[in-house]
C-alpha cells in the first residue's frame, strides 16, 4: 500500500498522524492559534475555513492562508471548507465551492485539500485533477451527522473516493448503537487490507465512537483528528490525550 508523505509527514506509516482543526471565526483568531500547534504535539494542522467569517472574499482567504503558510512553516496545513449538509457551519453553492477550493490549491499555502464526496462526481474529479497538478494531495470525505450506514455502504463508498482519484478516502459516521462502531471498524478494516491502494481515514463519532479515534493503526485508519481549545465534530479528543494514547498503542504493537 502507498503512503502519502506531506512535507515531512508520512501517513499510512507507523502511528495515526493527529490533525487539529482550527475553527476560530477572526483572522487574527486563527493565527493565534496556529502559533500554538507545534507545541501540542500533532503532525497536521486543518484550517475550517466554513469558521472564518471572511470566507466568501477569496482574496481574504488567500491572505489568511499565506500567513498561516508563514506561521506553521515546515508544518503541514489541510484546507476544509465543511459545508453545512455535512456538519459544518455555513454552505456554498457548488460554483463557489469549487472555486475557493480551485483558489487555494493554486495558492501553494496548503499541502492538501478536504473535497466533499457529494459535491459531485465529475467536480470531484476534476478538483482532484487540478489539485494534484499544484502538487496539492486530496482527501475525499463524507460525513454522516445522522447515522452510520451500513458495512457495505460505508465500503462502497471509500472505493468510490478511491476510484475518483482520492489520495485519501475519509469518512465520519455518527452511531445510534455500539453495534455501528463495530460496522465502521469491520469496514475499515476490510478496506485497508483487501481494497485500499494507500491510506484512509475513518471514524465513528460521538462518545460513543471514541474507540475508533484511537484504534486506527489496529484497524487501518491512518489520521485522527484531535481538538486543541474547540471541537470541530462530536467526540473528538484532546490532542495531549490522543498523543499519549496512540503511542502506547503503537509502542505495544511494534513490541508484538
Amino acid at each position: 500500500m502507498d503512503i502519502v508523505k506531506v512535507r515531512n509527514v508520512i501517513i499510512g506509516k507507523g502511528r495515526p498522524k493527529i490533525c487539529v482543526p482550527i475553527v476560530s471565526s477572526s483572522a487574527e483568531e486563527i493565527l493565534q492559534d496556529a502559533g500554538n500547534f507545534c507545541r501540542l504535539g500533532a503532525d497536521l494542522a486543518e484550517w475550517r475555513a466554513d469558521w472564518y467569517e471572511d470566507v466568501s472574499d477569496i482574496s481574504k482567504v488567500l491572505d489568511t492562508a499565506g500567513k498561516l503558510r508563514e506561521i506553521l512553516g515546515e508544518f503541514p496545513l489541510l484546507f476544509t471548507f465543511r459545508t453545512s449538509k455535512e456538519g459544518g457551519e455555513r454552505s456554498l453553492g457548488t460554483e463557489e465551492y469549487v472555486a475557493l477550493n480551485r483558489a487555494v490549491a493554486a495558492s501553494g499555502f496548503v499541502d492538501l485539500l478536504d473535497v466533499e464526496l457529494f459535491t459531485g462526481d465529475q467536480e470531484v474529479a476534476s478538483l482532484i485533477s487540478y489539485a494534484h497538478e499544484c502538487q496539492v494531495r486530496v482527501i475525499v470525505s463524507s460525513h454522516d451527522f445522522r447515522k452510520t450506514p451500513s458495512r457495505e455502504t460505508i465500503l462502497g463508498r471509500l472505493k468510490k473516493m478511491q476510484d475518483l482519484g482520492a489520495d485519501i478516502p475519509k469518512i465520519a459516521v455518527m452511531p445510534q448503537v455500539k453495534g455501528d462502531v463495530l460496522a465502521l471498524l469491520s469496514a475499515t478494516l476490510e478496506m485497508s487490507e483487501q481494497y485500499a491502494k494507500g491510506p484512509i481515514i475513518t471514524m465513528s463519532m460521538s462518545g460513543a465512537g471514541v474507540v475508533s479515534r484511537l484504534a486506527g493503526e489496529t484497524f487501518g485508519s491512518a489520521v485522527t483528528y484531535g481538538a486543541a481549545k474547540k471541537r470541530s465534530a462530536p467526540g473528538q479528543v484532546a490532542v495531549e490525550d490522543l498523543v499519549r494514547v496512540l503511542d502506547v498503542i503503537h509502542e505495544s504493537q511494534e513490541n508484538g
